[in-house]
């Protein structure tokens, strides 16, 4: 007796985000989504200070990719200029001209990489309202992998990075789990120079570690079935 083919459904990235299903069937002949050559890495920082340990972690993350992780592009998007998230700002569905490339940004990328102080026991201002703008309709952040980083004084920004973890709950964003950076910048010895920039080897093996992580789980996230528990 014949067996009916098994019809299984993966989601396909198209240029808005995971918007579109198609349907493959597992049975001679039949190919499966072709993978990407490059995944590309929006990494944000959530410190605007010149010299920023943060910024400079996203530098270090971009040096990284470039010498020994191929198949991986760090995009670093500056959110100095996006406005404090106001709805009255919006007007036809539109969105400020700041607000509209950042969120075509954050549409276009493969996965997160967010780098921010902690403030105040959280997630720093800026980066806040970064997500916040992202998530207005339709949610921009989505359905895609993620990795944390944080250089900042105390415990190192661990409770900021509980913090966007919850707040990532209700985006759909997917944090890998390990490894965890948490850097303690001011305790020596010194793990930046004058400018922010990383010079730790450590840390800097650390964050490659990181990197890797977040171009496995990405990968195997956009491979997975739409319908798979």
């Amino acid at each position: 007796m014949d067996t009916l083919p098994t019809q299984i459904t993966f989601k396909v990235r198209i240029n808005d985000g995971w918007n579109r299903d198609s349907n493959l069937q597992d049975m001679e002949g039949s190919t499966a989504p072709e993978r990407k050559a490059a995944l590309t890495v929006v990494a944000i920082s959530g410190s605007l200070r010149r010299g920023s340990a943060n910024t400079g972690l996203i530098r270090a993350a971009k040096e990284i990719c470039e010498e020994s992780i191929p198949g991986l592009h760090i995009n670093h998007v500056d959110i100095s200029d996006l406005p404090l998230l106001n709805t009255d700002l919006e007007s036809d569905g539109g969105f400020p001209p700041a607000v509209e490339a950042f969120r075509a940004k954050v549409r276009a990328a493969d996965c997160f990489l967010f780098a921010s102080p902690e403030y105040n026991y959280s997630i720093s201002g800026p980066l806040k309202n970064a997500l916040d703008w992202g998530s207005r309709p339709s949610n921009c952040w989505g359905d895609r992998a993620a990795a944390i980083l944080s250089a900042s004084g105390g415990s190192g920004g661990s409770r900021m990075q509980y913090h966007i973890r919850q707040v990532g709950v209700f985006l759909d964003i997917h944090f890998i789990n390990k490894p965890e950076v948490f850097i303690k910048a001011h305790q020596p010895p010194s793990k930046f120079d004058s400018n922010g920039n990383l010079i730790d080897p450590e840390i800097k093996e650390q964050l490659r570690e990181t990197l890797l992580s977040l171009q496995a789980f990405s990968l195997r996230l956009e491979s997975k079935p739409a319908n798979s528990e």
